[in-house]
């Protein structure tokens, strides 16, 4: 059997479990330190791998908060970000900052049509090294169908700012839309360093403990990279803990299901949405502060409440959250959270109950009422936001291309039949919930510790979008910016599919997940002639392929 581990790091507790084959053989966690994740991290392992045989284990797979949080409080790197965004844009509605923009263009088959101009370029240059700036971003549109211009850039930079360290677009993303790579060229600089250090700091950590396991860092589309492979894109780890949920309700329940994943944490809770056992993915990206980006992410809603948010009566009524003041009151906190109410009302067995109930006699004596009844009114508060926002997701997920291609296929309107609730809060609001919506209420076993579960067993995933061109003769890969000669003028969908299976293959073996490439699948194909006169001069072939997000298949649910 495989022992595997799976470490999630929650707003409020992180959890590790220890899997063998498809059973949960041991759990542990601490509470969630913001300043000191990497402590947070290890202080469950240890507790986890006491009195184990660390020599069995062949896996370890963690979610981590550290790119999320690093963003959500300002503490990335400063980047200098410098576009060549040619005609017919505006940059300054990019929502990106404030940048630098260079004359020059290249169009959307690759050739110049605007020249660069070097003497703006060492202006550009000099601004950047007045400033003391160390990193800079060049973007260009287009680029990736050819990146003369962006290395052309970096080759007059470097010259200018030596020691500097210089991120080129095509080479983060090379995915069509101009505004979303330059986001993400711009938070791939501006987390790697800080990554790279939190990575090696595992991998001495693991290697004290005597554990020589490969390292995976779950990702926000579902699947887990190896740790030396995610150096390069380290934003592709933001959002893992809502992925990590939905990759447990995927392990947690029977394949195939269609079901509303609501996660209830301490902090937040996070909605999600599975279709016949495929996680709905955000046909926009990631979203990460403000600004799109390429990074590949399920569909995901945070809402702002959980079992420690905060409760306060103003002059307009009961509130609930958004806002977390600590622990609950019941456990040596200093005010009344829905936690206090769950325990008050028999719903759970956390904390102290006396303390508990004194905490809703603090709201009861603002709301003329018994400390029953405060409790039952903070627990509907929870329940009828976490309720709406289920509602209003809905409408939001009817916009993904996904979510109408599957009503297309099951012939049917998509409506929420069931509810599986996840996190610690889960057992005792989902049931309130699903009855709220009308719905069916799944709680499985090791609910609260689901999102650790998800890691632990989520498999690699990979992705590679081929654009060829055969009247040019070349190819170039979205994810790397990886570019080749075809001699194939008349190339073919299969040829072009064939093509993209041995570059994807190369891919996996770089990031050292050659041998699950053959779970690959093709997930969108398409051809254009380009005619000429009246004489077919050469054809644009697009292929899509990846690794879908899935579970090892070693963990079958039981």
């Amino acid at each position: 059997m495989k022992m595997l581990i799976g470490i999630d790091v929650g707003g409020t507790t992180t959890d590790a479990v220890l899997v063998d084959g498809s059973r949960v053989e041991k759990t542990a966690y601490v509470p969630t330190d913001h300043n000191d994740l990497l402590g947070c991290l290890l202080g469950a392992l240890d507790e986890l791998v006491r009195g184990v045989d660390v020599s069995k284990i062949e896996r370890v797979v963690l979610s981590t908060t550290l790119i999320t949080n690093m963003i959500a409080e300002k503490k990335t790197d400063p980047v200098a970000l410098v576009l060549i965004p040619g005609p017919g844009t505006n940059p300054q509605d990019y929502n990106l900052g404030q940048s630098i923009i260079l004359d020059g263009a290249i169009d959307f088959r690759g050739k110049e049509i605007d020249r660069l101009n070097e003497s703006q370029i060492k202006d550009a240059a000099a601004r950047i090294k007045e400033s003391g700036v160390s990193r800079v971003a060049v973007v260009g549109k287009f680029s990736q169908r050819n990146p003369a211009h962006e290395e052309k850039v970096s080759q007059i930079m470097s010259q200018i700012l030596p020691g500097s360290k210089i991120e080129l677009g095509h080479r983060v993303s090379g995915h069509l839309n101009f505004p979303r790579r330059a986001a993400t060229t711009k938070l791939t600089l501006a987390t790697k360093e800080s990554y790279a250090r939190f990575a090696l700091a595992i991998s001495r950590a693991l290697e004290e403990r005597r554990i020589t396991a490969p390292v995976y860092i779950l990702k926000a589309d579902g699947g887990t990279l190896p740790l030396e492979g995610s150096l390069q894109m380290p934003v592709e780890t933001i959002f893992s803990g809502p992925a990590a949920s939905i990759m447990g309700v995927m392990a947690l329940t029977p394949p195939g299901q269609t079901s509303v994943v609501v996660d209830i944490g301490g902090t937040t809770t996070d909605l999600a949405l599975i279709l016949s056992g495929s996680p709905l993915l955000s046909s926009k990206g990631a979203r990460v502060d403000s600004m799109l980006t390429h990074v590949r992410a399920f569909a995901v809603r945070s809402v702002a409440i959980g079992g420690d948010s905060a409760v306060d009566v103003a002059e307009d009524g009961l509130t609930v959250g958004p806002q977390r003041n600590g622990s609950p009151f019941c456990l040596g906190g200093t005010g009344p959270t829905p936690t206090d109410a769950l325990r008050v009302l028999g719903r759970s067995s956390v904390g102290d109950l006396e303390r508990a109930k004194e905490a809703m006699a603090g709201v009861a004596s603002r709301m003329n009422c018994t400390a029953e009844k405060a409790a039952e009114m903070v627990l509907d508060s929870v329940v009828e936001k976490i309720a709406s926002q289920v509602n209003e997701m809905f409408r939001e997920w009817e916009q993904e291309p996904a979510y109408r291609i599957w009503e297309i296929m099951k012939k049917e309107k998509l409506e929420a039949q069931n509810v599986v609730g996840v996190g610690g809060a889960a057992p005792a609001l989902v049931p309130l919930i699903a009855s709220r919506l009308k719905v069916a209420s799944i709680v499985p076993e090791h609910a609260a510790v689901a999102n650790a579960i998800g890691a632990a067993v989520a498999r690699p995933t990979i992705t590679l979008n081929l654009h060829i061109d055969t009247e040019r003769g070349e190819y170039v890969t979205a994810e790397d910016g990886i570019m080749g000669k075809v001699n194939e003028k008349q190339m073919s969908l299969a040829q072009a599919e064939q093509l993209a299976r041995r570059l994807l293959v190369e891919r996996a073996g770089r990031l050292g997940i050659e041998e699950y490439a053959a779970e690959a699948l093709v997930t969108s194909s398409e051809v254009f002639n380009m005619i000429r006169g009246w004489s077919t001069v050469g054809k644009l072939l697009d292929v899509r392929m990846e690794i879908p997000a899935g579970l090892l298949s070693s963990w079958r649910c039981t």
